[in-house]
């Protein structure tokens, strides 16, 4: 009692309170049964998105395939793909370099996967009515338009990420308050007013595809796959909009499992809602992939 000695930031008395033990650290490790489940799914569904890419350009001559801009559902699943991917980033020690560029790539892939159902969708309506007598749309289709949207989107959340990285970047940090005798090692994002306009960037980007393809989901088939997308869209919301709470509301290594629980998540839905059933027809119903099926469909 005379003689009172604080412990250091890395350790914790014991119950006797008459020395300093180590504290017991804590993060999200592949080694983790969390982890390591998380990992798993990353990499099943890595390899799913890489087989449904196969099929697409196995049989890219096909009308199912053609008929929703081949380029773009190229560009949505290498997105997909690589975003699976990046969810591995979020797992592990936290490091210097994990930190700077885990939330980048999150963002940066995630902003280049809505751009591209955006410009899928633009493309479904401008085709639509381009076919309508007198519409000013027709000279659009012989543009790129549907690129440029998409490169110009993409390059709206890079801006913000360089921003981010200048000004405030993530550095790893250790939270030795929020749990007792244990040491929680986390990313700080440095700044989180610019974490949070990267998800607010990335919300925007996730309306407007869900009001676009609203809005043209009652247009032929043969044209379009905007019903899917509605529905791949309001998974995708749903998931984000349940994280937000979460997150702000969780501690320690619970705060990134409902990270990447909510990037595992919402790309499972855009890639189950949009390709699984043209692999579907593809793969069990080829009669059912040909310009006249597509067409009959139309006039019902």
């Amino acid at each position: 009692m005379d003689n009172c000695l604080k412990c250091n930031e890395d350790q914790w008395t014991d119950e006797r309170r008459d020395k300093c033990i180590q504290r017991e650290t804590e993060y999200l490790s592949f080694h983790d049964y969390l982890g390591s489940i998380l990992m798993g799914i990353s990499l099943c569904l890595c390899a799913t998105a890489t087989l449904i890419y196969l099929i697409f350009y196995r049989h890219r001559k096909t009308c199912i395939v053609r008929a929703n801009n081949l380029v773009l559902s190229y560009i949505l699943l290498f997105s997909l793909t690589v975003s699976f991917l990046s969810s591995l980033l979020f797992i592990g020690r936290p490091r210097n370099v994990t930190c700077l560029v885990r939330q980048v790539t999150f963002g940066v892939i995630f902003a280049t996967a809505l751009s591209t159902i955006i410009g899928k969708t633009i493309t479904v309506i401008i085709a639509f009515s381009a076919t309508k007598p007198g519409s000013k749309l027709a000279k659009w289709m012989k543009t790129q338009i549907t690129y440029r949207i998409v490169l110009l989107l993409t390059n709206g959340q890079v801006v913000i990420c360089l921003f981010w990285l200048i000004c405030s970047p993530p550095f790893p940090d250790t939270d030795t308050k929020s749990k007792t005798g244990q040491i929680i090692l986390l990313c700080n994002e440095g700044s989180v007013v610019a974490f949070y306009i990267m998800i607010g960037y990335i919300g925007i980007l996730a309306i407007v595809s869900f009001l676009l393809a609203y809005y043209a989901r009652r247009l032929p088939d043969s044209f379009n796959e905007s019903q899917l997308i509605t529905f791949s869209m309001l998974v995708f919301c749903s998931v984000w909009v349940s994280f937000i709470p979460a997150y702000i509301n969780t501690k320690g290594r619970s705060v990134v499992a409902v990270e990447v629980f909510a990037i595992l998540t919402s790309n499972a839905g855009l890639l189950g809602f949009i390709f699984f059933p043209k692999c579907y027809i593809i793969l069990i119903r080829p009669q059912l992939n040909n310009k006249e099926n597509l067409m009959r469909k139309t006039k019902i």
